[in-house]
C-alpha cells in the first residue's frame, strides 16, 4: 500500500466530471498533458535543475514519437512515470489515472482502520502490537493515536508494524512520535525545506515533539519495516532511529523523503509534485533514494518473531519459556493476542451534516468562511477556490444531505449529498468546537436512472 499524499495529506480534492467510460488519448491531448506537466514542475519542484531537465526529457520524447502509440492513459501514465523518474531519480514523483470519484485510481482496497491504525492489540507477556498503514489528516489522527496509546499504555515493551505502511500528514507523523519523548521537553525532529513556488528562493519549517498525554517512556520500542515503507511512515523510522528512541528489525524501506502533493494536470490525469525536501538536524540529511536501514536487517516475514525474541532477551520465566516455544513454529502477530483493543467508528461525529451543507454552500458562492477551518483545510480549499466555485455553482441548490459511512483509511465522514442539478460525495472531519479539520469533495458515482 502507498498513501500517494507523501509527506503531506491533501486535504480537498476539486470536482471533476465523472467518467463513464476511459476514452484513447488523442495526439492533441499527449502534447497538452506534456506541456502541463513541464509547466508545473518548472514552478513547483523542490529541484529546479531537475524541473528543467525532467521537462526537456519528455518534451524530447514527444518530439520523437516515443509516446506515439500510448492511447491508453495508464500505460501514458506508466511511461511518464517511467521518464520522469529517470531524470529526478525521485520516487514520489509519479503521473496517474484520475478515477471516477476524482482521486487517483491506484492502489487495493484498503482495510478498515482508525485514521490509519488497522490493529491495537495486547500480546502475550504484556507486550503491545499495533500496525499503521499510514498517517492520516492531523484531527483524526491524534484522536486515534491518542485513545491507542492510552490502551497500551500498561504495557512493558511495544511494536509497531509499519511493514504495509505509506505516508500521510507530516503533523500526524511527528505527534505519534512524540509518545517516545520526555513531554516536558521539546525535541526538534526534522525539517522541511520548501520552495516558494515560481522561485529560487526556499523556507524552512521545523518540526518538534509535542506534549501527549499518556507518553511512553522507559519502556523499549520496536519498529518492524519492509521494503514497500515509503514516505511519511520512512520519516517516522529514520526519526526515532537517529534519536536512538528504537530499534528496527526489518527491510532497507524505499527511499522517498520529499514532501508535496497532488496537481492535477487535465480533468483524468494527475501529478504527484514535491514542493520540498527532509533535512533531519541531526544527520544533516535524510533517507530519499537511500531508504531507511533497520538496525537489524532480515526478510519483512520475520521481523515480528526476531523483535519478539530480542524483547524477552534472557527472561527464563514460565510465560517467556511458552512465547519462545511458540515462536520456534509461528510467524505471525494472531496466535500472541490477548486482547483486541482496535475501536473503529461507525457514527458520525456531531455537526458533520451541517458542516458538510455549509461548507457547499459557501463554495458555490465562492465565499468560504476560514474561521471556521483548520490551517490545513483552510489552504487546500484556498488553492482550489476558482475550480470549486466553477463546479460547485452549475449544481444548484442543496436537497438533502445523507450520511453514508467512515471512510475507511482516512476515518472522515462521508456524506452523499443531492443538489438541484447533481450529485456529490464529500468527506469531512468536524472537531469538538465544530471547525472542518480535513475535507475533500468530489463527484459521487451512482445508478443512471433507469429510462422511461
Amino acid at each position: 500500500m502507498r498513501c500517494h499524499t507523501g509527506l503531506l495529506l491533501v486535504t480537498l480534492l476539486a470536482a471533476v466530471p465523472a467518467m463513464a467510460d476511459i476514452a484513447l488519448l488523442e495526439k492533441g491531448e499527449r502534447e497538452a498533458v506534456v506541456e502541463k506537466i513541464g509547466e508545473l514542475l518548472t514552478v513547483n519542484y523542490i529541484f529546479p535543475d531537475r524541473a528543467a531537465l525532467a521537462k526537456a526529457k519528455t518534451a524530447s520524447a514527444l518530439a520523437a514519437g516515443d509516446y506515439d502509440e500510448m492511447a491508453d492513459p495508464a500505460a501514458f501514465a506508466k511511461r511518464l512515470t517511467t521518464d520522469l523518474q529517470t531524470i529526478t531519480h525521485d520516487k514520489h514523483v509519479e503521473v496517474l489515472v484520475v478515477s471516477a470519484n476524482g482521486q487517483p485510481a491506484h492502489g487495493p482496497k484498503l482495510p478498515p482502520s482508525n485514521a490509519g491504525f488497522t490493529r491495537i492489540d495486547r500480546l502475550k507477556g504484556n507486550i503491545g502490537y499495533i500496525k499503521i498503514l499510514g498517517f492520516t489528516g492531523f484531527a483524526p489522527f491524534k484522536s486515534a493515536a491518542d485513545q491507542a496509546m492510552a490502551d497500551l499504555a500498561n504495557t512493558e515493551a511495544l511494536i509497531i508494524d509499519l511493514r504495509q505502511s505509506g505516508g500521510g500528514s507530516a503533523a500526524s507523523q511527528i505527534y505519534f512520535c512524540s509518545f517516545f519523548f520526555d513531554p516536558r521537553t521539546s525535541v526538534h525532529l526534522d525539517d522541511f525545506i520548501r520552495r516558494k513556488p515560481g522561485t529560487q528562493e526556499f523556507t524552512t519549517e521545523e518540526w518538534w515533539t509535542q506534549a501527549v498525554t499518556t507518553p511512553y517512556l522507559r519502556k523499549p520500542v520496536y519498529l518492524l519495516t519492509s521494503k514497500h515503507v515509503f514516505s511519511a511512515g520512512e520519516a517516522f523510522v529514520y526519526d526515532l532511529k537517529v534519536q536512538k528512541r528504537v530499534k528496527v528489525f526489518g527491510e532497507t524501506t524505499r527511499g522517498g523523503a520529499n514532501p508535496g502533493g497532488w496537481m492535477r494536470i487535465n480533468p483524468r490525469l494527475s501529478i504527484f509534485i514535491p514542493t520540498g525536501r527532509a533535512e533531519n538536524p541531526v544527520t544533516k540529511t535524510n533517507w530519499d533514494g537511500t531508504g531507511v536501514t533497520p538496525d537489524v536487517p532480515m526478510d519483512a516475514s520475520q521481523a515480528f518473531r526476531a523483535a519478539v525474541l530480542d524483547m524477552l532477551g534472557k527472561r527464563d520465566d514460565a510465560a517467556a519459556a511458552a512465547i519462545k516455544s511458540n515462536l520456534a513454529t509461528q510467524s505471525d502477530v494472531d496466535p500472541f493476542v490477548e486482547a483486541n483493543l482496535l475501536k473503529i467508528r461507525t457514527t458520525p461525529l456531531p455537526g458533520g451534516a451541517e458542516a458538510v451543507r455549509r461548507n457547499l454552500d459557501e463554495l458555490a458562492r465562492g465565499a468560504p468562511n476560514y474561521d471556521l477551518m483548520s490551517p490545513d483545510a483552510a489552504n487546500a480549499i484556498r488553492a482550489q477556490l476558482p475550480t470549486l466555485q466553477a463546479d460547485l455553482s452549475k449544481l444548484g441548490a442543496i436537497k438533502t444531505v445523507t450520511f453514508n459511512g467512515i471512510s475507511p483509511f482516512d476515518s472522515l465522514d462521508v456524506y452523499d449529498v443531492t443538489l438541484a442539478n447533481g450529485v456529490v460525495q464529500s468527506g469531512i472531519f468536524v472537531t469538538p468546537d465544530g471547525k472542518i479539520a480535513n475535507v475533500w469533495v468530489h463527484p459521487a458515482v451512482v445508478p443512471m436512472p433507469a429510462a422511461h
